[in-house]
This record gives structure tokens, sequence and C-alpha cells, in this order.
């Protein structure tokens, strides 16, 4: 009676302790009885590729016309990309947004949030072909920087669509010069979307946009270009016009960027001028506006640890139309925007920095805005305090 006691006790400690382990199993996922989730023979192509979570994070003290409004932790950019090498000459790159809505476009079929999901094609050492949903390669140093490095955008890039689906060809002539050319979608949205009802504008069959891009570099890489031309089909026999030059000149540990914009936009695209503009007055989109953004980067690297940065924006929104027997200037705003910075690195080897900034921002319009629209100059500000990293996981 004891041996068989002793035997059934055995038997119920046996398969306790085999249902315990095969839970625990489960949980733990052990690859030595399951799959693991990348198989062994794709894993060698995780040495071609990165992973990389770009992050803005802050804590905004936000002031409106010089009075303080409140205080709030914000994820000012948040954007994962992968980007890698699929063959020898095939590469990679996807990168999703997610601090914006990710609601699917009209046009291109993907959602707003995703900037970037294209493949390139190396076709020689010096010529590639991308394809996909791409940068609109405008052209100029503020729009080259990653986003996550922009506290504050100009008025031409902040209102722009500035990543669309299309093609682009590359040239590498050398290690100074190289060009580019894309052929895009000119938006995401169809037009109606973008503009509503137009009695004097035909959408157009084709509205593509076509985007020219020269970098260089000279003097041994102390003055380096970003240039570009953009032709932009608005509608049926209306176009956007967008020129872009990017100047950067380093000396020594002192760094001077300056881009000048020109966007001439036979109907309104960017829209601070149709927002100015009552319905009241013309009830359709604006025709003929002119947008010019003056815009400044000057930093001093201190040591490895310490930065100065200093951005300066000037943007200046005009209408050229005579609708409105009124209008005694083109002049309709003129913005201005200053951002000073302290910066701190503490890793050598990371790129994560933590900085305090201020971001003004100073909207004056002309007297004919006032009088005839109603128009207020206002000021609006903000003390930052934050970090900025391209965290790469892998």
């Amino acid at each position: 009676m004891k041996r068989l006691f002793i035997l059934t006790g055995t038997f119920i400690l046996s398969l306790s302790f085999s249902a315990y382990a095969q839970r625990h199993e489960l949980q733990t996922g052990d690859t030595t009885y399951y799959k693991t989730l990348i198989p062994e023979t794709k894993q060698t192509l995780l040495k071609n590729m990165s992973m990389i979570a770009n992050m803005n994070f802050d804590l905004r003290n936000e002031f409106q016309d010089g009075s303080y409004t409140g205080s709030r932790f914000r994820n000012e950019q948040f954007r994962l990309e992968f980007r890698g090498m699929a063959h020898e000459r095939v590469y990679f790159r996807f990168r999703d947004r997610y601090t914006r809505a990710q609601t699917s476009e009209s046009v291109d079929g993907l959602s707003r949030s995703t900037d970037l999901a294209y493949i390139r094609v190396d076709a020689s050492r010096k010529f590639n072909i991308s394809a996909g949903k791409m940068c609109a390669d405008w052209g100029a140093f503020e729009f080259d920087y990653n986003p996550i490095d922009i506290y504050e955008y100009s008025d031409i890039i902040e209102y722009a669509d500035n990543f669309l689906s299309g093609v682009g060809f590359g040239y590498n002539a050398g290690s100074k010069h190289s060009f580019s050319f894309q052929a895009l979608d000119s938006r995401t949205k169809y037009f109606e979307e973008l503009y509503g009802a137009q009695p004097n504008a035909v959408e157009s069959k084709a509205p593509l946009a076509f985007v020219s891009n020269w970098r260089g570099s000279m003097f041994g890489g102390k003055f380096k270009t970003i240039w570009s031309y953009s032709l932009f089909t608005e509608a049926q026999d209306l176009y956007m016009n967008y020129f872009a030059l990017g100047n950067e000149l380093t000396l020594g540990k002192f760094v001077i960027a300056y881009d000048y914009k020109l966007s001439n936009e036979q109907l309104d695209r960017t829209g601070v001028v149709s927002a100015t503009v009552p319905d009241s007055l013309y009830a359709y989109a604006l025709k003929n506006t002119e947008y010019v953004g003056h815009w400044v980067h000057l930093h001093y690297r201190i040591n490895k640890k310490w930065n100065l940065s200093f951005f300066g924006m000037l943007d200046l929104a005009r209408w050229k139309s005579d609708i409105d027997p009124g209008k005694n200037t083109n002049n309709i705003r003129t913005a201005w925007g200053f951002i000073p910075t302290v910066e701190y690195y503490p890793f050598e080897d990371l790129n994560l920095r933590f900085f305090a900034n201020y971001v003004g921002r100073i909207y004056d319009y002309s007297h004919y805005a006032e009088d005839r629209f109603g128009a207020k100059d206002y000021t609006t500000g903000r003390f930052c305090v934050g970090f900025v990293t391209p965290l790469g996981i892998f």
C-alpha cells in the first residue's frame, strides 16, 4: 500500500511538472522548440539594415502676445525609419511619422503619415533610379536637415506637401557635385479636396511636379550648395514655380547656412494669403500669390559637449492679383522668426543632445490687410527644454 501511494504521488508530481514546463516554455518562447520570428537564413540581412527612431521631445512653456498661456509635454517628432540594402545594387527606405494622423490620401493611396517608402537601384557607380514615395528634392539646407533637427519650419516648408510619390533619377558627377531630377505627383489629395469647387480653374489630367536639384561642394568642402528649381501643375494652365538656393559656409567651428526661397503660385498653394482674405470678398482659391523666404542658421561648436545655435526666418506673403479694387499694395503679411538655442551632447559615441531654446514668431500684417480684412498683428513664443536623437536601434 505504501509503495502504491509513493508511485501515485510520483506520477501526479511528474504530470504537474510537465504542465508547468509546457506553460513556462510558451511564455518564454524557448527557441530550442519554436522557430525564430526571423528565419536564420534571413538573419544575415539585418547586417545591411538599420532601424532608427527619430525623436524630438520637449516641455513647452507657451506665450501669446507676451502672456503666458500654459505648459505641456509634447512629442514634437517621432518618425520610425527602416533603411538598408536588399541587394548589392538595390536599397530601400521606409519612414513613418507617428505624430501625424494616419489617414490614407486619395491620390497615392498611402497614409499621410508615411514620409518615405521607396527603393533605389544603382544602375552604375554614378547613376541611380528611385521609385515610390520620396522626399521632393526641393533644395536649400532647411529642408535637407532631418526634421527632428528643425525646431520650427519657415512658412513655405511648413505648409507644403513635402513627401510625394513618383520616380527620381540621380547622377553623381564625383565627390564634389551631384544632380537629381524627379517626376512626382504634384499633391497627395485630389484637386477639389485641396481647393474646393473652382469656377475659373479646371483640374489637370496630369497633375505632376518636376524637380531638379544641384548639390555642390567647393573650396575643400568649406562652401556647399543645394540649389533647385521645381515646377508644379496646380490646375490646367496654372502652375507653381519654386526656386530654392541653399548655401553653407564653414569657418572652423563656426558654420553659416543661408537659404533663399521664392514660390510663385498661380493658384494659392501655400494658403497664407487665402487664410487672410475673407470669403466675402472672394469665395474661391486665390490666384497669383507669391511667397519669399529668407532663412539662416548659425551655429558654433564650442567643444564636443556644447553647441550654440541660432535660427532666423523672414517670410513674406504677397498677393499680386487685382480683383480687389481697393488694393493698394501686394504685401499681405511679414513673419519673423528667431530661435536661440543651447545644445548639450553628453555622449561622444551616441548622437543624443539635450537642448533649451526659445522659439519666437512675430506676425506683422500690412495696413491694407488690417484695414480691408481686419487682420491683426500678433506674436507667439515658447520656451522649450528637451532632447533630440536619431536613435539607432540596430
